[in-house]
């Protein structure tokens, strides 16, 4: 038995070579520690409201929010996504980087970055925003604003100075005049 002991020494002697599946992790699990960290990070950071909730008033987040239930207001998530579940019924003014609907939306919308309305959705207001995706099978009744990023416009000033460069080439025409 002794033996058998010794054995089971040197076999836990060797759970010393345990540090060693971490030394992998180290090379090649670095990424995969960043990846699975990451994949957390994002879990963390995506809010959900079950579709037996009902919400009324001003809904203000700095998180992703996906809405399965009921919600009457104002909603307003600043640089973040707000995606509207199959079960989502909302009656309010929306405010968010993106907006992805796959429920009902009955007000304005309004997204610094893009609209969505994927199949099934349904979207009765105004929309504003730089970027609008409708779904075939989609429903929407509004109108579309499609207002470009306020850095659109300064590199669109930016490019009013090239033609700058013309008056230089009416120079040449001056020399050989």
């Amino acid at each position: 038995m002794w033996k058998r002991d010794e054995a089971v020494r040197p076999a836990s002697g060797q759970p010393t070579a345990a540090p060693q599946p971490p030394a992998p992790p180290a090379g090649a699990g670095s990424p995969g520690a960043i990846r699975s960290e990451v994949s957390h990070h994002i879990e963390r950071d995506i809010v959900n409201i079950g579709k037996s909730v009902v919400i009324k008033g001003e809904l203000n987040g700095s998180e992703d929010l996906t809405i399965e239930g009921h919600v009457e207001g104002t909603i307003q998530l600043k640089d973040h996504v707000l995606t509207i579940g199959p079960n989502g019924k909302i009656k309010a003014q929306v405010f968010a980087k993106s907006v992805i609907v796959l429920g009902e939306v009955t007000g304005n919308v309004t997204a610094s970055d893009k609209v969505d309305i994927r199949d099934n959705g349904s979207v009765d207001g105004d929309i504003i925003s730089p970027r609008v995706a409708i779904a075939e099978g989609a429903h929407f009744r509004g109108s579309v604003d499609m207002q470009r990023k306020a850095a659109a416009p300064a590199q669109a000033s930016a490019s009013q100075p090239q033609p700058a460069v013309t008056p230089q080439a009416a120079q040449p025409q001056r020399v050989g005049a």
